[in-house]
């Protein structure tokens, strides 16, 4: 690790094998190194803004120099915990100039970027003394990246340990929307066998309808057979929507919306989130789901590809925003599903109410009008169950035409 320029600085000597290879010439040698010398812009900077050089050409320099295997930069190595702690004592990973990533039985292995000061291995052989140590050549830059994957933050300790927060939020999150799934899988068959009992009240209904015809096309056994396969039908149809509907009784629209808040409530921790402003001029929406959901449709992010910790911090955020956004929209989805529901009961009890009670005011009464009175009072109860499924969902869903305005973020 001789300098075969004397006149090189420490941090430029390393890649004067760059000008040897004719990588780069003398004169961007000396003005990297001039640079760090006068305004402390390191040459490894120097060479990657300046003269648009790869990182593993850099690397190759700082091999040659150093006679030292190489190590780029990866999140995966299980750097110890305890290892990191300690290394934070001294100031090396913080400038960049060392960290420790593996440690394999007892030998710990070192990234390190300085290789003329002795003052780096210096305050490694301080902090771990009398421990076999291995040293691999790194970049000064992927060494802050080790360094800030375990620096402690203001909030929720290392960015290390926030990544594996929001993986465990986004996976809460896709365990929501899976049981928001089930809830609209549950309400399509809801809606699966109400098209059944429609059936069934419509055979009891051409059924009466043609027994009191004068001359009816159809004999009369044949008409009886076909009232009570109606009432068979629909009798199955009301018993298996009932048990579905005994099911559903103890989720309200009220708690899918206060478990959704719930799930997303990592925002608070991990993001910066714009509340509404009034003074921008867009009303505020009546209720909580709808104001979550105007929060999260202003928030974008547009990284350069960099990588190391601020791109993948940045990306994690991005990402949970991304699944706080899908899981409110799957609550919309589920509470559109009840009003869908709601309104498909609403729909069919009206057209039966009113067929009951046309049959009755047309053929008046007689011992059918029991049939007619069947279906007057089944009318009658799917209209109070639509009622009751669709009045407290219609705000909700009402709020999301927000959602298909695309064009509104088109560059």
């Amino acid at each position: 690790m001789d300098n075969p320029d004397a006149t090189l600085s420490s941090a430029a000597a390393p890649y004067a094998s760059l000008a040897e290879d004719g990588v780069i010439s003398r004169g961007d040698l000396a003005a990297a190194d001039a640079a760090w010398r006068v305004d402390g812009i390191h040459p490894e900077v120097y060479f990657r803004q300046k003269l648009g050089l790869a990182r593993s050409t850099l690397r190759g320099a700082l091999a040659t120099y150093s006679g030292l295997d190489t190590l780029t930069y990866d999140e995966r190595p299980p750097v110890p915990d305890d290892l990191a702690r300690l290394a934070f004592q001294a100031e090396g990973p913080a400038r960049g100039l060392w960290f420790p990533v593996c440690r394999v039985h007892d030998v710990l292995t070192f990234a390190i970027s300085e290789f003329d000061d002795g003052a780096a291995k210096a305050e490694i052989e301080e902090l771990f003394p009398g421990r076999p140590k291995r040293f691999l050549a790194c970049l000064r830059e992927e060494i802050g990246w080790y360094a800030q994957d375990f620096a402690m933050r203001d909030t929720n300790g290392p960015v290390g340990i926030q990544r594996t927060t929001m993986a465990y939020w986004r996976n809460t999150m896709a365990l929501w929307r899976t049981k928001l799934a089930c809830q609209r899988t549950n309400l399509a068959c809801g809606r699966t066998w109400l098209n059944s009992l429609r059936w069934g009240l419509g055979l009891i209904g051409m059924g009466n309808s043609l027994l009191r015809l004068d001359n009816p096309i159809i004999p009369k056994p044949a008409l009886w057979l076909l009232v009570v396969a109606g009432a068979t039908l629909a009798t199955v149809a009301i018993f298996s929507y009932t048990r579905l509907r005994r099911s559903w009784r103890h989720i309200s629209d009220q708690n899918l919306v206060e478990a959704t808040s719930a799930v997303v409530y990592f925002l608070e921790e991990f993001h910066f989130i714009e509340l509404h402003d009034p003074a921008n001029g867009r009303p505020m929406k009546r209720t909580m789901l709808g104001r979550l959901g105007d929060s999260l449709g202003l928030y974008s992010t547009v990284v350069e590809p960099r990588g190391g910790y601020r791109e993948r911090i940045t990306l994690a955020r991005e990402r949970n925003v991304l699944a706080a956004q899908r899981t409110i929209l799957a609550c919309y989805r589920t509470l559109a599903a009840r009003a869908r529901t709601g309104l498909a009961f609403f729909r069919t009890g009206a057209a039966v109410f009113t067929f009951g009670l046309g049959l009755l005011t047309y053929f008046g009464l007689s011992p059918l009008s029991l049939l007619d009175g069947l279906l007057i009072l089944a009318g009658l109860g799917m209209l109070i169950d639509g009622a009751i499924w669709y009045w407290p969902v219609r705000r909700e869903y009402s709020e999301t035409p927000r959602c298909l305005r695309y064009e509104d973020y088109d560059d």
